[in-house]
């Protein structure tokens, strides 16, 4: 009785109304799954009239050049689904995220050159992915993100030049890894591989394969032999400056701060305000090497050597300044809390520089000091006590003076 129910069983699973396509063989293994088989058949494009219970598609070797999004509609429950060794250059959106079952997928030797890499989102449970032997030049940062169930990452022979930082960080299971046979440029934007693989318990395949090719003095090392000495992550400190000394209060009050940066290769430094009012982000100096500011720069004075100027500083400036330092390795910043508080009396003036001017609960920051940045979590305070007439007493022209004088001391500074 149990070998005819058997029988019955598999004469309904492949019943015409479930049929095989004629260039495909069709099976169901002992697991329940069921396999058509549409390899070596010259196909060129996915054959139509595939079971809607089919679990397993192989396609390798065929002709298939271009896959749209129904190309898989009618087989939504796949969980493995081979198209390697074909002609593939285009795969239209939307081609894989209905395939919420998908455990391996090879789209292997083809002539991909994109990919549509938002339908990974839908693929929680992706264990296998095959893309080696094509002509990808790059991942978008996050491609990955989400494959929690990866094992097997294959993107060798592939025109990759570089990875975007935590391109694998992403994949808690992945076991195997192939990168070799790629033309990658070890500039120290890739240097965090080198930092990932040292750490990783994924094995590499063929890491003595995966090579640089750029640049000149790197070309035939290994990806994960850059040397460390040539990437060094960037390194910030913050110091507050005073004004002249012979500064009245008629001269009104400037805020100076310098940021000192370190770091292989040398970091770009970047300012971000945060007012009461409003943000300010600064992507280098606003002072020109002719002594001018910028157009729309006028306010904030960021010069070249690190130092940030803000002439005739004013309630309205009070709040965070930070300086990042950003190159290839990394980024690092540091931040001063500025507050200023203003008196009647000018008998209850307080130095400018006095160390002693702290803000309760903070601290304050004496003419040379250096904000250390190893105290990242903790912002330090500077306030500022001046006569209220420090900035009643100005008039436009004075402020022009006062902007130009600082201008050029800022140019003795960078230069």
């Amino acid at each position: 009785m149990r070998p005819l129910l058997g029988c019955l069983a598999l004469v309904t699973l492949l019943s015409p109304s479930l049929a095989c396509p004629s260039p495909c063989s069709c099976s169901a293994k002992k697991n329940g799954r069921l396999l058509a088989e549409c390899a070596y058949r010259e196909l060129r494009d996915v054959p139509r009239g595939l079971s809607p219970n089919v679990t397993i598609l192989t396609l390798s070797a065929n002709r298939l050049g271009h896959l749209s999004r129904a190309s898989l509609a009618e087989v939504p429950e796949l969980q493995s689904l081979w198209l390697g060794y074909n002609h593939i250059a285009a795969v239209e959106p939307g081609t894989f995220s209905a395939l919420l079952q998908l455990k391996n997928l090879d789209l292997s030797h083809n002539r991909l050159a994109d990919f549509p890499w938002q339908d990974l989102r839908n693929l929680s449970g992706l264990q296998i992915l095959k893309l080696s032997n094509n002509r990808l030049a790059g991942l978008p940062r996050g491609a990955l993100h989400g494959l929690r169930e990866l094992r097997s990452l294959w993107l060798n022979d592939n025109e990759l030049t570089t990875l975007a930082r935590g391109t694998f960080e992403a994949l808690p299971a992945l076991a195997q890894l192939q990168l070799f046979h790629n033309p990658f440029n070890c500039s120290c934007k890739l240097f965090w591989l080198k930092e990932w693989a040292d750490s990783t318990s994924a094995v590499i395949s063929r890491a003595g394969s995966t090579l640089c090719a750029a640049p000149a003095r790197l070309r035939g090392r290994a990806v994960t032999d850059i040397p460390g000495q040539l990437c060094v992550a960037p390194s910030a400190q913050l110091t507050y400056l005073s004004g002249p000394a012979n500064a009245t209060p008629r001269d009104g009050l400037t805020l100076t701060l310098h940021c000192s940066v370190a770091g292989s290769p040398p970091p770009e430094i970047h300012w971000q305000i945060q007012t009461s009012g409003h943000r300010v982000d600064i992507h280098g100096p606003t002072v020109a090497r002719d002594g001018s500011a910028k157009l729309g720069r006028q306010r904030f004075l960021a010069f070249k050597n690190g130092t940030m100027a803000i002439p005739n500083f004013g309630k309205e400036d009070e709040g965070t300044y930070t300086c990042l330092a950003v190159n290839d390795v990394g980024i690092r910043d540091v931040s001063v809390n500025v507050a200023l508080a203003g008196s009647g009396n000018p008998a209850e003036e307080l130095p400018r520089d006095d160390p002693h001017a702290g803000h309760p609960g903070g601290h304050s920051c004496a003419k040379g000091d250096e904000l250390d940045p190893s105290g990242m979590g903790e912002k330090l305070v500077i306030v500022y006590h001046v006569p209220r007439e420090a900035r009643s007493g100005a008039g436009a022209a004075e402020s022009q003076i006062r902007v130009g004088i600082l201008l050029a001391l800022g140019l003795l500074l960078c230069w």
